[in-house]
């Protein structure tokens, strides 16, 4: 079982240490494509318009200047720069080192900076959004759905994919929908059932957990899944097709 997740909007710098080591990043094969959206970022980050050209408002701009020295900026393992709703319910810190081991292993990430990465990875925090088209790259989702589909189909050859993206990072890399169970969550009142976006976030970071919690084999099916998620969740499961993933929809209370 692997775990797919959007990175989060905020990042928490780390306070010190060594810049980012790109040969011990995992998927080195990505890293020609890291190189040159990191150049580009730093070359859009510079400009004296940069805050628009990012889409991010005055509130960002030390997020943003520090686009410009990513190279030299101190790095720490994705789950402690990765923060946020979704983060936060996941609780990376709290779990057990098996648990943890566990996590570091399950979890990819998938960034608009770095391709696929995983929680053990140290990067500097940032700020790109994958909807985001920079110059020399075009529109990031585009630039990475080959690079990523080469670097993580032999990867995730066999595993069950319990995809919790955001449709923003969903369409930078399409695993095969035989293999991917895509998360969704839903309150329902009287009957009618409602996306809730800011708790969509929380839901999976806590069913995420919930599967690195767990005793017992990991879910090897999306059947196996849906038990799982029964556990804690009132879910249901959608089949997928030849074209379409499985959905996993959870159903909060009122």
């Amino acid at each position: 079982m692997l775990i797919l997740l959007p990175p989060s909007e905020g990042k928490t710098p780390a306070v010190g240490g060594n810049a980012v080591d790109w040969t011990s990043l995992s998927f080195p094969g990505l890293n020609t494509c890291r190189a040159k959206v990191l150049e580009s970022l730093g070359t859009v980050s510079a400009h004296e318009d940069a805050l628009a050209l990012l889409g991010v408002g005055a509130s960002l701009k030390a997020d943003v200047e520090r686009n410009t020295r990513l190279h030299a900026e101190p790095a720490a393992p994705a789950h402690q720069v990765y923060s946020g709703v979704l983060y936060d319910a996941l609780g990376y810190d709290s779990l057990t080192a098996s648990q943890r081991k566990k996590a570091d292993g399950s979890v990819l990430v998938i960034s608009a900076l770095w391709g696929a990465i995983r929680f053990a990875d140290r990067v500097p925090a940032y700020r790109l959004s994958m909807a985001t088209a920079l110059p020399d790259v075009g529109r990031l989702a585009s630039f990475w759905k080959p690079a990523l589909t080469d670097a993580l189909t032999a990867a995730t050859d066999g595993e069950l994919l319990v995809d919790c993206r955001s449709s923003t990072y969903t369409a930078a890399w399409t695993p095969p929908p035989a293999q991917t169970v895509a998360v969704n969550v839903f309150s329902e009142v009287d009957g009618v059932r409602k996306v809730v976006s800011h708790f969509a976030k929380h839901t999976r970071g806590e069913l995420a957990r919930h599967l690195l919690q767990r005793r017992g084999k990991a879910p090897q099916t999306p059947a196996q899944l849906l038990k799982a998620s029964a556990e804690k969740w009132t879910a249901e499961l959608v089949q997928g097709t030849a074209r379409k993933p499985h959905t996993l929809n959870i159903i909060l209370p009122n």
